[in-house]
């Protein structure tokens, strides 16, 4: 599928020839097609969005277009030259930080603008200029090694813009960036598209692809798709519907497993996920879709609490195309070779009681408490260094406690006993896996520790491999595995126990959404057997997985609820914005309204209003006056990304 360009900013109109130009590219190792006959063209100004699953080729493309490697056959050039001769002019920002850990912000800046020839005097403008506009100006001497990921992937990006390239390459820039720091870093790309600075970018995210102008499928070295989100999403030619109903899992197979319909009628049910407290259901026709849901559901005698139409996401898009290509895999479920837990649904599996932690003078938490139980996935959300994997380190028995009292499994003493470690499983942030070990070694390694008699190993570590479509790879060394393998590799170590009690620290950082997915098929399917999950994730579209969850800032709680509590607890509305300067229009807002407020989503803006009868009126009568453009202006529901970032946002400013 081929769509015609969106319209980019005015001030980039003038620019006749794109800004880079590929045809036919494509690249071989040996007997490995790693790119296929990629043909595209990137308008200057704009900003591209590369999506697809991990080992679609996207890494090899940018090194193509960075002038890093050639292409075994086509063509790329960069502003009409070969990459090569173009590489003063780009900024390439790889997936692994380029960063010097001991070096200041200001001597890396400094490095960087060294390699590129900056003269004095240009550095010094384009740093000031370049670490306010990422806020990083009162940071300057704090070494790269102190930063949080936000912050290092800011400066990341302040390394590349010193020579002020006219091209942009991202790699998967934000990938374990929290939400509030990757809303700033989008609004800082949108600020460059708007100056001129063309920018190609990969991300696992689909929620960051909505705020490009346009966005090609990769899969298997070729580009599938290509479009704005708006048309991909049209061109899907399907509808979601979102079902609320008691029984999610019996609802789910209800749907899937039903009774085929009769030969004069059709299915119109296409795919069915469960999410913490809804199903989403995608369907050819919401009306039809809605009495085949409501005629399934009857059949089991399963109550419906509500089904609500949805605009259908990047992420259905996504699913429903590498679906047609034969990608998705199969689900295969947890061996199970122990009995299943006899805790009932309403046994309390984790609980904290105003849990503290401080590390001399600095209070990293602050009177946690929560409760977490069998067969539930609760999640614990938060900026960087807002408290979560310190908590999460005090509820397993990895950190010691400052005040407050844990209960894990029943116990309050003892909780680095190996009977109870035994009884648990843990996935911390950085990977748990040892990068000179081979995959089998590795989880040889973790069977041992979990007590996994020996008998059970072989099934357990096949298990393993096949999840994570490493079936006859065993062998290869984990530290020669892309980020995302390596999560699943990690995830599949840490339940192979079949624990009772799970904590995952970020399981699926960098992972792309069909193994997302499938992660959280794996999830689910634990917690049906009884296991208690406590999960910390900075994808809040992921999120909305948990039956509960936890908002914490600055090491407190401020938010606890189920995912629908929490958004529609939300103060005011959130708006849609069709104006025709979306950047300039964001500019302006911002002087008037909270800057979290607004921000730039492609072509349009999103605005939360508290007081929206006045407010909107306002916002209409600013554009006027700043001779802006209003198309349209319309209410959206929130996502649980706003409702995150609004509820920081007041709590770091001591609103209510």
């Amino acid at each position: 599928m081929h769509s015609t360009t969106q319209p980019l900013p005015s001030s980039e109109t003038a620019f006749a020839m794109p800004a880079i130009q590929v045809e036919a590219l494509s690249k071989h190792y040996g007997q490995l097609a790693a790119v296929q006959g990629v043909t595209l063209t990137v308008q200057r100004g704009e900003i591209f969005g590369l999506i697809g699953p991990d080992g679609a080729g996207k890494t090899t493309l940018f090194q193509i277009l960075a002038g890093v490697m050639e292409a075994t056959a086509g063509t790329a050039t960069i502003l009409g030259r070969p990459p090569r001769e173009a590489r003063l002019q780009t900024g390439y920002l790889t997936q692994r930080f380029s960063l010097y850990l001991d070096l200041s912000i200001d001597e890396n800046l400094r490095y960087a603008a060294g390699l590129h020839e900056v003269r004095s005097d240009r550095f010094q403008e384009r740093r000031t200029h370049y670490l306010r506009l990422m806020n990083l100006e009162m940071f300057s001497d704090r070494l790269a090694a102190q930063l949080s990921g936000g912050m290092k992937q800011k400066l990341a990006l302040c390394c590349a813009l010193i020579a002020q390239p006219q091209i942009l390459l991202l790699d998967e820039p934000t990938t374990g960036v929290d939400p509030v720091s990757r809303r700033e870093f989008w609004d800082v790309l949108a600020t460059l598209s708007h100056g001129g600075v063309t920018i190609v970018v990969a991300t696992p995210y689909m929620d960051e692809a909505e705020r490009c102008h346009r966005v090609a499928l990769m899969y298997d070295g070729q580009i599938q798709q290509r479009g704005t989100p708006t048309q991909l999403r049209e061109n899907l030619g399907l509808q979601r519907l979102e079902v609320r109903v008691d029984h999610r899992k019996a609802a789910e197979r209800a749907l899937l497993e039903g009774d085929a319909p009769a030969p004069s009628q059709s299915e119109h049910i296409i795919d069915v996920q469960t999410f913490g407290d809804r199903l989403d259901v995608l369907v050819d026709d919401a009306r039809t879709g809605a009495d085949q849901i409501r005629h399934r559901l009857e059949q089991q005698s399963l109550s419906i609490d509500s089904i609500r139409p949805a605009a259908p996401t990047l992420e259905n898009v996504f699913v429903t195309q590498l679906r047609q290509q034969g990608a998705d895999p199969t689900f295969i479920p947890l061996p199970r070779l122990r009995p299943l837990s006899a805790h009932r649904r309403d046994d309390i599996a984790i609980s904290a009681r105003d849990l503290s932690k401080t590390f001399g003078q600095f209070q990293a938490v602050k009177g946690v408490s929560l409760d977490i139980h069998y067969g539930e996935i609760y999640g614990l959300l938060g900026a960087n260094g807002a408290g979560k994997t310190t908590t999460i380190k005090m509820l397993c028995g990895l950190l010691g406690i400052t005040q407050g009292q844990v209960m894990l499994a029943g116990q309050t003493q003892n909780l680095r006993s190996q009977a109870l470690r035994q009884r648990m499983g843990y996935m911390s942030q950085k990977f748990t896996l040892y990068d000179d070990l081979s995959i089998r070694e590795n989880l040889e390694f973790y069977c041992g520790v979990y007590g996994v008699p020996r008998r059970q190993r072989r099934t357990k570590i096949d298990w393993v491999l096949d999840i994570c479509g490493l079936v006859g790879k065993a062998e290869l060394i984990t530290g020669q595995l892309p980020g995302g393998w390596k999560q699943r590799v990690a995830f599949g170590a840490s339940v192979m126990h079949e624990p009772e009690i799970l904590f995952l620290d970020e399981p699926t950082s960098g992972v792309d959404p069909l193994a997302r997915r499938q992660f959280w098929r794996l999830i689910e399917d634990l917690t049906d057997q009884g296991t208690a999950v406590l999960v910390t994730t900075h994808y809040l579209e992921e999120a909305e997985h948990c039956h509960r969850m936890a908002f914490m800032a600055a090491g407190a709680v401020v938010a606890q609820g189920s995912p629908s509590q929490i958004k529609a607890s939300q103060l005011g509305q959130l708006f849609e914005v069709n104006v025709a300067q979306p950047q300039m229009a964001s500019d302006l807002l911002k002087q008037y309204f909270d800057p979290w407020r607004v921000s730039v989503f492609g072509d349009r803006l999103h605005i939360v209003l508290d007081q929206p009868d006045s407010e909107v009126p306002r916002l209409h009568s600013l554009l006027q006056t700043a001779a802006l453009d209003l198309h349209d202006c319309q209410p959206l529901p929130f996502a649980l990304e706003d409702a995150f970032i609004g509820i920081v946002q007041r709590a770091q400013r001591g609103q209510p």
